[in-house]
């Protein structure tokens, strides 16, 4: 058992921003954002004393006493023996900067160096509406940023980690303290069970999918057409799962960013002149091999790489900023034709063939 602080609640209850409670309360805005957000395992009678007089509560009005997570999915996993499969450490410092903590087919963590020349130098709100893993946002670290996918799994696990980052990294914790083939293949068909968007917490969402993201083959993330994660388990059972400095680094990265789930072209009617728009769609397939674009239910055909050209070019007229990733297909270059399109080079290695693997180019298109 152990004491939390009830702050947001009753902040929220007695109409009361954040900032204003700070300053009245003589304490810095990440102290309290910290106690707010549960991020903090201590707090002293000096403190305590000058919220309760500011809010004009009792004491235990703003302490709650709370056990260990629960929830369903800390029920099932509880129910599966204690193993030794994960070794791994993770390698996260505490020094280091935010970073994605799922994998991501078309991630761009490894193409950061070549995009560095091809962002602008200066921009207002940043905006990604195919967000994914999310490298490149955490690389730029934007002070005022929109981020959206239309995969609301995808969406609540930002959320949680937001939100929730202790309660998130409990139960990877439990579940790296189990991991086992059953484990994975019990958790993965949950879905066939519930639905985990209305029957799941947010946290145990987030948890799920970042298990099931770092012990899967490849960090695949495909569904079938009922939506159920269908990917295989990975070929080894120690995977690191659970990172706790890189949620954590991660939920303050996204502290103040606004996180939507929504089709790309509604999302970006709020964008205006002197944004930056980061487009990284499911790429055009180059070959029949290539042609991954599930991860959703829905698919992403021509007509919306079509819709999404035409989108761009409205971004342009607006004096948007507008830099779009996508594979080196005819159709791409056909639609960008007019803009300037930069080849850059990518290490694929998603094919189970392994002779279709290896160095292939991208495109890159800018409208400055």
């Amino acid at each position: 058992m152990h004491i939390s602080l009830e702050l947001d609640t009753l902040l929220k209850d007695k109409g009361i921003s954040l900032y204003e409670f700070c300053k009245v309360a003589g304490i810095s805005y990440q102290q309290g954002n910290d106690l707010a957000k549960k991020r903090t395992k201590s707090i002293s009678f000096e403190v305590l004393e000058k919220l309760c007089t500011y809010l004009n509560c009792r004491v235990d009005e703003i302490l709650a006493l709370e056990g260990d997570i629960g929830g369903y999915l800390s029920y099932v996993i509880k129910s599966f023996p204690i193993t030794e499969n994960v070794l791994r450490v993770p390698k996260t410092k505490i020094t280091d900067s935010p970073k994605p903590f799922l994998q991501w087919v078309g991630g761009k963590r490894e193409m950061l160096r070549q995009y560095r020349d091809l962002l602008p130098s200066t921009y207002n709100t940043y905006w990604e509406p195919f967000f994914g893993g999310g490298a490149m946002y955490f690389e730029m670290a934007p002070t005022s940023s929109v981020i959206n996918d239309i995969n609301p799994e995808l969406i609540r696990t930002y959320e949680a980690v937001r939100d929730e980052p202790e309660a998130v990294i409990d139960l990877l914790q439990q579940l790296r303290q189990r991991h086992s083939k059953e484990l994975y293949m019990t958790i993965r068909s949950i879905d066939r069970n519930i639905d985990i968007l209305q029957d799941l917490k947010p946290y145990e969402i987030a948890a799920r999918m970042i298990y099931l993201n770092q012990t899967c083959f490849n960090g695949v993330y495909r569904v079938n057409k009922s939506g159920q994660f269908n990917v295989p388990i990975g070929s080894s059972l120690n995977r690191v799962i659970c990172d706790p400095a890189a949620i954590r680094k991660a939920s303050t990265a996204l502290l103040n960013t606004v996180i939507a789930c929504q089709d790309f072209e509604s999302l970006l009617t709020g964008a205006k002149k002197g944004d930056f728009i980061y487009l990284d769609p499911p790429y055009e397939p180059v070959s029949v091999y290539s042609d991954f674009t599930r991860y959703t239910k829905e698919k992403f055909y021509k007509q919306d790489q079509v819709r999404l050209a035409e989108l761009f070019s409205m971004l342009d007229e607006r004096g948007c900023y507008v830099m779009l990733s996508n594979s080196d297909a005819p159709l791409v270059r056909e639609l960008y034709d007019k803009y300037k399109i930069h080849e850059v080079s990518s290490a694929r290695n998603l094919n189970s063939k392994r002779d279709r693997r290896g160095k292939i180019v991208e495109l890159v298109v800018t409208n400055y």
